[in-house]
């Protein structure tokens, strides 16, 4: 796969974070294949999850790895009494990106994003490139620093 640039790797290079840019060697097939082949941990693997509040209203949660959302919390932090995952056309649509290629960056307009606790306690992360097998690794540091005004907030469920 001969992939140059993305619209990620783009808003990376305007901002002038530095990172890397990976592409795997196949399709990846699981969060640990991934990590796997990255020389990662797991909990390295930064996901950008969208959901749906209302229509046309949504919200993108950076979570670590295997880490998993507690609805209850994310619904409590939005003020929300319903939330949904995005559907895959939704998620196309509102970020321009496939499922598993989903970024904070590049996006074709803002969209409110709120990182999980768990992304600040890894010092190197990968992140999706928007386009799938391909991803950004980079330093939490200047993932933060390129994400700007962000919510850190505690949505991980705490019983792993």
């Amino acid at each position: 796969m001969e992939i140059e640039s993305t619209p990620v790797t783009r808003a990376l290079d305007d901002m002038g974070t530095p990172y890397t840019f990976f592409v795997h060697p196949g399709p990846v097939k699981s969060l640990e294949q991934a990590a796997e082949e990255r020389g990662q941990q797991p909990e390295q693997i930064i996901r950008s999850i969208l959901f749906r509040l209302r229509q046309d209203e949504y919200v993108l949660v950076l979570m670590a790895g295997p880490q998993q959302i507690d609805w209850k919390a994310l619904r409590r932090y939005l003020g929300q009494s319903r939330v949904t995952m995005a559907k895959q056309d939704e998620v196309l649509r509102v970020t321009g990106y496939q499922v598993g290629a989903v970024s904070p960056f590049g996006l074709p307009q803002p969209i409110r994003t709120l990182v999980d606790e768990s992304v600040l306690a890894q010092d190197v992360i990968s992140i999706g490139s928007g386009i799938r097998s391909t991803t950004v690794i980079l330093t939490t540091e200047d993932l933060m620093q390129a994400l700007g005004e962000v919510e850190i907030v505690q949505l991980g469920k705490n019983d792993l």
